[in-house]
């Protein structure tokens, strides 16, 4: 490889979240000048860790899916994923606990479908036409999730074309769910996936039913000392490319292809990768309206906790609330506090030890909450809401947790928007609506300066999908400067 043809390009990425360090090491790999901004102190963005007492969390994404993906990524940087990151693939990938069973969800097609007969006795046909019918819907939305759609023309693709039928409009997910499944719970465990992109099943177009297929085909990963280590792995193969990384260091704006820190100084590049969230990247950093008028995500309310004793729980678990479809309409249309919670639980010390001192358990919760368009008060609510999810993981798990808890962190979504920069604490960004999806969301090439990358882009949120914002932003800028 001749890495000489691009180092006079010099190219700048405003953060270095896992779309802003696709684009880096891609492009550094193939010879750029290219330097990253990161206002933090570590690489990631919402894809880093933090540590509190001896206990590393991640900040956000726990799910890895889609991993060859990112095996692509490192391979077309001339790198080997699995000697910079160590994999377990896991089996089960998750239980979700309803009121009355408690379903081991297998990566294993045989063991699923022993666990729908279990539970679901006379369902389990539907199941295999699932699987079937859904291989088609991913194969043909696959091709359509790698291209640029930064000019209309670009619609007019034969693979989107092709897809357009499998876009099953107007069906939701949880409509779709009825070509397979009569029961609510087992409709609910193959369209609660829709949390992923921050939407809700009733909401999430069938399109999306590609996320559960995805699960059930390729699996979910954990990677050994968090999903984190993924922007480290990737920050450690831009750094032996010779890139540059500005840890500390804000951006204040971006115009055109200059870049001005908020130190004063202004900095010029051929070409600016902005990996910052797109919701605050157009209200602050950039000329342009902010997005205040789209739709967007849900939030999520974050309670990190290191306890010294052991929940017993999977390493992904899901407990549904009482009445799921309320707490979900509460989220998404009604935007009120509501106590009936569903919860995501993740227990990584179970397989991997990194993550507490010796004795201690590592344990990240999440609930959906309204973004912060709900103007919920969280400064009054988060101590009240926190008891409630520590309550109802106690009732869940059979002992009390607060006695046992070491240390813990909170992270409202009043706290993603005023210290993460997350425009209304949408922590999955820009809904995933059909009218904000290919060329209706943000362009990956904004102008003939800028380029776009993350979850508010094409072709959206979720790790697997950010690596390939990373990717296709790369893609542009290395073919401009070879025609």
């Amino acid at each position: 490889m001749n890495l000489d043809r691009y180092s006079n390009k010099k190219i700048g990425i405003v953060g270095a979240g896992p779309g802003g360090l696709t684009s880096g090491m891609l492009l550094a790999s193939k010879g750029f000048d290219v330097t990253i901004f990161e206002k933090a102190d570590r690489v990631g963005g919402r894809n880093a860790s933090f540590d509190l007492d001896g206990f590393k969390f991640d900040l956000g994404p726990t799910f890895l899916m889609l991993k060859p993906i990112l095996d692509d990524v490192f391979r077309e940087s001339s790198k080997d994923v699995n000697n910079y990151l160590t994999f377990y693939d896991l089996d089960p990938m998750y239980e979700l606990v309803f009121k009355d069973k408690k379903v081991s969800i297998s990566r294993n097609h045989d063991k699923t479908y022993e666990e729908i007969r279990k539970y679901f006795s006379g369902e389990e046909q539907g199941f295999i036409n699932l699987l079937e019918r859904e291989k088609i819907r991913f194969e043909k939305a696959f091709n359509c999730l790698k291209k640029d759609y930064s000019s209309i023309w670009k619609l007019f693709n034969l693979d989107l074309i092709r897809f357009i039928p499998w876009l099953s409009f107007p069906k939701s997910m949880y409509e779709e769910l009825g070509n397979y499944f009569k029961s609510d719970d087992l409709k609910i465990s193959f369209t609660f996936q829709s949390k992923y992109i921050g939407m809700s099943p009733w909401d999430c177009p069938a399109a999306y039913m590609i996320i559960p297929y995805i699960e059930h085909n390729f699996g979910i990963y954990h990677v050994k000392g968090g999903l984190s280590e993924i922007s480290e792995a990737m920050k450690r193969v831009f750094l032996e490319y010779e890139g540059k990384l500005l840890l500390n260091t804000k951006v204040k704006k971006i115009q055109n292809s200059d870049v001005t820190l908020e130190t004063g100084e202004n900095l010029h590049f051929d070409k600016v990768i902005i990996n910052a969230d797109v919701g605050y990247a157009f209200k602050e950093l950039l000329d342009y309206n902010d997005l205040s008028h789209k739709k967007f995500s849900c939030s999520t309310f974050m309670l990190y906790l290191g306890l010294d004793k052991n929940p017993n729980t999977a390493h992904h678990t899901i407990f549904f609330s009482n009445n799921y479809h309320q707490f979900v309409d509460s989220i998404f249309h009604t935007q009120k506090l509501n106590y009936d919670i569903s919860l995501y639980v993740r227990n990584a010390s179970v397989i991997d030890p990194t993550l507490a001192p010796d004795g201690m358990y590592n344990i990240y919760i999440l609930v959906p909450t309204p973004n912060n368009k709900a103007n919920i008060n969280w400064e009054k609510e988060a101590n009240n809401y926190r008891d409630n999810v520590i309550k109802k993981f106690s009732e869940k798990v059979g002992f009390d947790i607060e006695k046992h808890i070491v240390t813990e962190k909170v992270i409202t979504p009043q706290d993603w928007e005023q210290q993460y920069n997350v425009f209304l604490g949408a922590t999955f960004n820009l809904a995933h609506t059909l009218d904000q999806m290919l060329y209706f969301r943000p362009h990956n090439k904004l102008n003939q300066y800028q380029y776009l990358v993350g979850g508010g882009t094409n072709p959206g949120s979720g790790l697997p999908t950010i690596y390939m914002s990373g990717r296709i932003a790369s893609e542009l800028i290395a073919k401009e400067f070879t025609d």
